[in-house]
């Protein structure tokens, strides 16, 4: 396939060309954002030779170096498929199509080879910036002013707009389409379609939310039952949401193109361009802020605690989650911080038997998260998994590990009942013992539940939803508090 460079005004026969733009208009996401995320993803030490390449050759040296790291996937990306219908109308009609973008040459070339459905394209190079005024410059002298038609998106095809016939736009902010209306009262303005409401809501997740239920654990076991303690545990349980959709958000960004290859993860927002990338972003972000200044309010070491949480959650996502073991270990960790959150929120001693129990437990629940996304792949007959370093025939050793974790939780729940702690705590400490067979219970029946491709591949939300662990649950909370 020729590069527009080498295609001429003669070349067109006399047929107005319709040229494309990539990003955010033949694609409902920004290749630069997606591949940069991968790339850091891939390698975070990256970020230092990303910033110096950035500060030497400007954006066109930085889109290369990430391109030459990075290899995306055409087939899986979010096509618009009333952009695609545009373009098949102009190919009925014998017109010449042409694929310009300010993405790296080696993606626009993969995306164009890819639909086969261009006479030519263009891109940025290591040294070459094809956006704004410099695609406007290429295109006059390919096809003349006025000599061809363009669609775009934002603000940065405004000058590519001023020089062609005829102008299409698509999902542009209003500014932008001010801006157009000006340039050309006649262009045609079509808004995308986005999942609206609804694809926010699935973003930021708020089912998962149930998890930090677990920062008022530390409220039960204390028996704080007083005002202040109930409102800064429900502060902190909004905290630590707002802090958890902020790298749902992160995390969905870093694993887009193994979500697009995934049964069902492939219908997350940003995989399926139901939400635009640079808004998420800045939701993201702001959720962050907002999550920390409330820490804030709520105690200093409250604070520290939400901001590890953070750290050690965009460490999970950018490359923790790729080490074998390191990422179940630190998904423990981000279940056992909930509880001590929560504790430091009513400034509340925290016990060690409550944090050894809440490992041992938790750590159950991240190996059969694991051995649920590698069974749906072998069901599947989908290739091992891109974005962890687990093999589909792990399977049964890492149901195995998850057994023993469980098992081991509810010998440490013995031996806390069978502690001086809880004579002195609770009038009849016996009652507890009957705790151990209701884990051992819910812990058989989740691993066989998850052997039989009946669970959630969320342990936790399949829990929720589940009434025999409910049931389960209901059951140890009277017990507890029967004993007390």
């Amino acid at each position: 396939m020729a590069s527009l460079a080498s295609i001429s005004a003669s070349a067109v026969d006399d047929k107005v060309p319709l040229v494309v733009d990539l990003d955010g208009t033949l694609i409902k996401s920004d290749l630069l954002v997606e591949s940069g995320f991968a790339h850091l993803g891939a390698d975070l030490s990256q970020a230092f030779l990303l910033f110096s390449a950035l500060r030497s050759g400007g954006k066109a040296r930085l889109k290369a170096e990430i391109a030459n790291a990075i290899e995306i996937d055409a087939a899986h990306l979010p096509y618009d498929a009333r952009v695609i219908e545009l373009i098949e109308q102009a190919r009925a009609e014998d017109r010449p199509v042409f694929l310009a973008s300010a993405s790296n040459e080696r993606y626009v070339r993969a995306v164009a080879e890819h639909l086969g459905l261009f006479d030519g394209w263009y891109g940025s190079t290591a040294i070459a910036n094809l956006t704004s005024k410099s695609k406007t410059d290429l295109l006059v002298r390919a096809f003349g002013v006025k000599g061809f038609d363009y669609i775009g998106n934002d603000s940065a095809d405004l000058p590519v707009w001023s020089a062609a016939r005829n102008c299409i736009a698509i999902t542009s902010s209003a500014s932008v389409r001010r801006k157009l209306s000006v340039i050309d009262g006649d262009a045609l303005v079509m808004d995308r379609r986005t999942g609206g409401m609804a694809a926010w809501m699935k973003l930021l997740r708020p089912h998962q939310w149930a998890k930090n239920a677990l920062v008022f654990v530390p409220l039960l076991t204390a028996h704080l039952f007083n005002f202040w303690s109930i409102l800064f545990s429900v502060a902190a349980f909004i905290a630590f949401s707002a802090a958890a959709s902020s790298v749902y958000i992160i995390n969905d960004l870093v694993d887009i193109e193994a979500d697009r290859k995934h049964p069902s993860k492939k219908w997350r927002p940003l995989a399926a361009g139901t939400v635009p990338i640079f808004p998420a972003i800045m939701v993201a972000l702001l959720l962050a802020f907002c999550a920390l200044a409330a820490g804030l309010v709520i105690g200093t070491s409250f604070f520290v605690v939400l901001a590890a949480y953070l750290i050690f959650t965009t460490a999970y996502s950018f490359f923790l989650k790729r080490k074998m073991m390191i990422d179940i270990i630190v998904l423990a960790l981000l279940y056992t911080i909930r509880v001590i959150g929560g504790a430091e929120a009513i400034s509340v001693e925290i016990s060690e038997w409550l944090l050894a129990f809440s490992m041992f437990i938790f750590t159950s629940l991240a190996l059969i998260k694991r051995y649920i996304e590698l069974a749906t792949r072998i069901d599947a007959g989908l290739p091992e998994l891109s974005n962890r370093n687990y093999r589909k025939g792990d399977l049964d050793i890492v149901a195995m590990l998850a057994a023993a974790a469980g098992f081991n939780a509810v010998t440490v729940f013995a031996l806390f009942v069978s502690s001086d702690t809880v004579r002195q705590t609770y009038r009849h400490p016996q009652g507890l013992w009957l705790v151990c067979p209701l884990l051992m219970y819910w812990i058989g029946r989740a691993l066989m539940m998850a052997h039989r491709r009946l669970m959630h591949h969320d342990p936790i939300i399949f829990a929720l939803k589940d009434w025999n662990s409910l049931a389960t649950f209901g059951l140890i909370g009277l017990i507890m508090l029967l004993s007390f």
